[in-house]
This record gives C-alpha cells, sequence and structure tokens, in this order.
C-alpha cells in the first residue's frame, strides 16, 4: 500500500473511532468525511459546545483559586510554627489545587480559539496532572477524616502514632498512589481532528476499555475513599454524641465543609461516568446523549472545586483576622494543635467521671462528690473544660 492511501486509512480508522467514544463535550451525533482533513483550517470555527459556561468558570476558578491558593502554601508551609497533622495536610491539598489551577490558561485558550493547538504531548500532561491532582485531593480529605477519627475516638492511641514521620509516610504514599493510578489518563487521551479543528479528548478503543476507564476512576477516586469518610464522620458522631460535646470543634467543622464540598462538586462527575457506563450496557442512545450533553458542564464543576477551600478557610478563621491580620490562617491551623489535646484531657476526665459514677452506685454516693473529694486539682481547674463537656448522667 503507497504512503498516502496508508495516510489514509489511519485517518479514517481514528475518525471511525472518535465517532464511537467521544467523551468530550460534542454533539452525540455527527457525520464526517475525509473531504473534511482538507479543508482550509483557517476557516472560521463554531464555538465548542458548553465553551462559554466553560470559560466563565475557568476563569472564575483561576481568579479565586490560584492566590487563595497559594497563599494557603504560605501560611501552612512559612508561617505556622506548629505544624499539626491537620495543617500538614491541608499544605498538601492545597498543593494539589494550585497544580490543577497551573493548568486553567492551558484550557481557558482551548475553549477560546474552539482549537487544540499545543499538541498530544500538552493534552496527556495537562489531563495527567488533573488525575493526579483529583487522586491525591480525595485521598488526602479520606486521610483527614480517618486522623480526626482516631483523635476523638481514640485519642491516646491517636497521641502515640500521630508523629510527623508516620504522617510524611502517609503523605508520601498517597501521592505515590496517585501519579499510579492516574496513568490511564496518557493512554486514553488523544489529539485528533474534527470538524477542522484539532481537539484533545478521551478516545477509547473499544466498549470494553470505556467501561474499565470509568468503572476505575469512579470507585478508586470517589466511592473507596468516601466510604472510609462516611465512616470516619459516622464513629465521630457517636463519639460526640456519647461524651455529650456541649460545643463542635472549629476543626471538625472545617473538615467536614471540606468533605463536603469535595462530594458536591465531584459526584456530578463520577455520575456522568456511570451514566456513560449504563449507556453502553443498555445500548440507550438517549442516557449517552444526555451524559454527553451534561459532561463539560460537570467537568468544569469539578475544576472549580480546586478554588473551594480558601474561601472555606477564610470563613473559618474570620475570627483572627482582627487580631493577626495576614496571619489569620496560620492561627487558625495552630489551633489545630490545642483541640487534640483537649479532647485527651476531656476523654480522661470523661473516664474518670463514669467510674466514679459506677463506684458511686455501689456506695449510694453521689458521683459528682466523689469527684470532688478524690479529685481536687481537677476540680479546681474544671473551669477550663465546662464549656466543652457535659457529665454523663449515672446509670
Amino acid at each position: 500500500m503507497s504512503q498516502p492511501r496508508l495516510e489514509k486509512a489511519v485517518a479514517d480508522r481514528e475518525i471511525s473511532k472518535s465517532e464511537r467514544f467521544l467523551h468530550c463535550c460534542l454533539p452525540p451525533k455527527r457525520t464526517m468525511s475525509t473531504s473534511n482533513i482538507t479543508q482550509n483550517a483557517t476557516s472560521a470555527l463554531s464555538p465548542l459546545p458548553g465553551a462559554a459556561v466553560g470559560l466563565t468558570v475557568l476563569s472564575l476558578a483561576f481568579i479565586l483559586g490560584f492566590p487563595g491558593n497559594a497563599f494557603v502554601v504560605w501560611s501552612a508551609g512559612c508561617v505556622v510554627r506548629k505544624r499539626t497533622v491537620t495543617c500538614l495536610l491541608i499544605l498538601h491539598l492545597a498543593i494539589a489545587d494550585l497544580a490543577v489551577l497551573l493548568t486553567a490558561p492551558v484550557f481557558l485558550r482551548f475553549l477560546s480559539a474552539g482549537n487544540w493547538e499545543l499538541g498530544e504531548a500538552v493534552c496527556k500532561a495537562c489531563h495527567y496532572i488533573c488525575g493526579v491532582s483529583m487522586y491525591g485531593s480525595v485521598f488526602l480529605i479520606a486521610l483527614m477524616s480517618l486522623d480526626r477519627c482516631l483523635a476523638i475516638s481514640k485519642p491516646f492511641i491517636s497521641q502515640k502514632i500521630r508523629t510527623k514521620r508516620t504522617t510524611w509516610l502517609l503523605v508520601l504514599a498517597i501521592w505515590v498512589a496517585a501519579v499510579f493510578l492516574a496513568i490511564p489518563v496518557l493512554f486514553y487521551r488523544k489529539v485528533i481532528f474534527w470538524e477542522n479543528r484539532y481537539i484533545c479528548l478521551i478516545l477509547h478503543p473499544t466498549t470494553n476499555h470505556l467501561i474499565f476507564h470509568n468503572l476505575f476512576e469512579t470507585i478508586t477516586g470517589f466511592v473507596v475513599p468516601f466510604v472510609a469518610v462516611l465512616y470516619s464522620y459516622g464513629t465521630i458522631g457517636l463519639r460526640l454524641k456519647e461524651t455529650r460535646f456541649r460545643r463542635k470543634r472549629r476543626t471538625n467543622h472545617l473538615i467536614g465543609l471540606i468533605v463536603l464540598a469535595f462530594a458536591i462538586f465531584w459526584l456530578p462527575y463520577h455520575t456522568v461516568n456511570l451514566l456513560d457506563v449504563a449507556a453502553v450496557w443498555s445500548g440507550s442512545e438517549n442516557v449517552k446523549k444526555d451524559a454527553k450533553m451534561a459532561r463539560p458542564t460537570l467537568v468544569a464543576l469539578a475544576f472549580f472545586s480546586s478554588s473551594v477551600n480558601p474561601i472555606l478557610y477564610a470563613f473559618s478563621g474570620s475570627s483572627f483576622i482582627r487580631s493577626a491580620g495576614f496571619g489569620f490562617m496560620a492561627k487558625l491551623f495552630e489551633g489545630t494543635a490545642s483541640e487534640v489535646s483537649s479532647y485527651r484531657r476531656g476523654t480522661s476526665r470523661d473516664h474518670q467521671y463514669q467510674a466514679d459514677a459506677k463506684l458511686a452506685n455501689l456506695n449510694n454516693v453521689s458521683p459528682e462528690s466523689m469527684t470532688m473529694s478524690t479529685n481536687p486539682v481537677e476540680n479546681g481547674s474544671s473551669r477550663e473544660h465546662e464549656d466543652t463537656f457535659k457529665p454523663l448522667k449515672s446509670p
């Protein structure tokens, strides 16, 4: 076969694949002839579907998120004097978000021009960075939740294992896992010529590859980490109910907001992944069409999640702004250390009270009087915990 015919055959095969397995924002039914390839590439290009929404969301994400996350990295990495486990995890979460936001100008250029001009290597690299960031972020959030669960339910065990060495090893393991789990992006991202323009998109050679990739990404990048998150917060809720905390801790509230924000922005994206799989299994063109039409907006929404966390930190640390100025975020992060020690003190006090209550039942004595008589030191400092703990009623 001559060289021109061979090139034409390859082009036709790529076009056929793109018609069957497109995962970008193109309308579901398009026809393509080889004559399109010979059209003048300088002719006017129509805007990509969803380009206006994408440009708006990505621009806003970059404007808010880049300086915000840079400020978080500066605060947690350079200003904080006593870096806690939570502070270290927030630092790496901000680094992951910054990495994604650094790709925003590339995607903004693509959406505004309606044409991918930077070649396949940049296409793969940008989406690989986004994939690594997605995995890194969700694993860091899961680790935050498990850390709080351990700090509240098992504070003394937590004190022994929450060391800098352990934390750094876990963070390193998270980044290594993220780097490997995002590898499929490098295989499936391609640049093809479509209707007089080049487009960077996911191109699966068969439906089995599509099913594998979507299920793999959703299970490892969302389902498994959020099972850990739900378990952690279920355990925390039971523990707080058992010890009857009178007020919510700032750190628990902050991490809860981070988890909620990630779920809100990423759940729709993974839902579309599952819709794509359902469309293949059912053969429904309507489901396939709905998934393709929804994907551009939901991808932009997921991208915006990288800019939300600094806003949450600002609201959580607003009480420090007047006293600490630009150092308010460092004060917020430093406060997590005192909360963990407070949990340990409170748990010790609570266990002592339960023991006194059981002994009081045996002797028909009020547990409060036993605490007053047997713990003079703690009675003298009881005001320290009055706003945090409410004693358990004797059984």
